[in-house]
């Protein structure tokens, strides 16, 4: 099989089988599949108020997966985005508090710079424990998430608190010259081609640039990059250091777009979910693009499933659940050689066939 074709396929089929199991789930619930699915494409893809919500939704996405993709060309594997997330609009809140800013679209870059810087120094830190101290990187970036939403909820709760935020605590709003506005009149903001921009820029400097081509050398063959002398510490730092500012960025742009201050719903679950689509994607950035958009559109659907079909809005989050599993489980799959595999399984037709006599063969 063609490895394009192996790459392509493998995570259609996954999608596929999760929504078929997610079928199966809810037909045990009492509620049909077909409806299921058809509410799904509807809430997600069907009018252009369903494209507009998606659009929304998948513009964080990108980022957060870029976080976890680019350092995974670099052999380490991240899963702490939602820390960096909601660091990054932490620190877009705390700049628009600690001095005035523009109230044109320089105080807007100033927020997003700040919400980056944020994101890029928290998964710094765990590629730096990675390579001074040994700590493996997934369970590190993982927990130093929940240290993150600490800080964020301490520091949102307290210091920063807007004390007009009675019932739902909340830093102080941004100006209203420093929000990020929509598209061309519409509801979806500018996040979405800032998404986009960085997905392209990304995905174009892994190829076709000498940094880029060497974070990949070290992420597919450490020894190799060993023996030419390729800085690898400084280029899975510098790595760790991109995908953290783009989950940064995400948190910043979450709130001049779409909280316009930082508060707990900021929280809300897309540096995980994020996981989810670079790993759909292979980590390439590119293909990130289409990805973020469909499970954007899964997550916009999910309250369109509790209002026409009685589910729980967070069945949603039970189907990418399923879709995550599998997903993994496909990965064994990609370095079957199938032709090979079904070949030695047929007999071969000129085969000779053996008699046994006298008990031998």
């Amino acid at each position: 099989m063609p490895t394009w074709l192996k790459e392509t396929a493998l995570p259609v089929i996954a999608i596929s089988a999760a929504l078929l199991v997610f079928g199966v789930l809810v037909w045990f619930a009492g509620v049909s599949p077909l409806d299921v699915w058809s509410t799904l494409f509807q809430g997600a893809f069907g009018s252009w108020f369903a494209w507009q919500n998606t659009l929304q939704r998948a513009a964080p996405l990108m980022l957060t997966a870029l976080c976890v993709a680019i350092p995974a060309r670099a052999g380490l594997i991240i899963i702490g985005g939602e820390g960096a997330m909601v660091l990054g609009g932490l620190a877009c809140a705390a700049l628009a508090w600690a001095m005035p800013l523009p109230a044109n679209i320089i105080g807007t870059v100033m927020v997003c710079i700040a919400g980056a810087i944020a994101g890029a120094l928290w998964i710094m830190l765990a590629g730096w424990l990675r390579q001074y101290r040994g700590i493996n990187e997934t369970i590190s970036s993982l927990l130093l998430a929940y240290i993150a939403i600490g800080i964020f909820k301490h520091v949102v709760e307290g210091p920063l608190r807007d004390p007009s935020s009675l019932n739902k605590p909340s830093t102080y709003p941004l100006n209203e010259g420093v929000l990020i506005g929509g598209m061309f009149g519409s509801d979806v903001h500018w996040g979405l081609a800032i998404g986009v921009v960085a997905c392209i820029a990304l995905g174009l400097w892994l190829r076709v640039t000498a940094s880029g081509f060497s974070v990949r050398v070290v992420g597919g063959n450490p020894r190799t990059a060993q023996l030419v002398g390729l800085p690898a510490t400084q280029l899975i730092l510098g790595a760790c250091a991109v995908g953290g500012a783009c989950a940064g960025l995400a948190g910043a742009v979450e709130v001049a777009a779409v909280h316009t201050n930082a508060n707990a719903s900021l929280i809300a679950g897309y540096g995980y979910a994020g996981i989810l689509v670079a790993f759909i994607a292979r980590h390439n950035p590119i293909a990130i693009i289409p990805v973020a958009i469909l499970f954007g559109g899964f997550g916009a659907a999910g309250s369109l499933l509790q209002r026409r079909l009685g589910l729980p809005d967070a069945s949603v989050q039970v189907l990418q659940g399923i879709a995550f599993v599998l997903i993994l489980a496909s990965e064994g799959l990609r370095l079957v050689d199938w032709r090979t595999l079904i070949k030695n399984r047929m007999p071969h037709p000129m085969q000779p066939k053996l008699l046994k006599v006298g008990g031998r063969a």
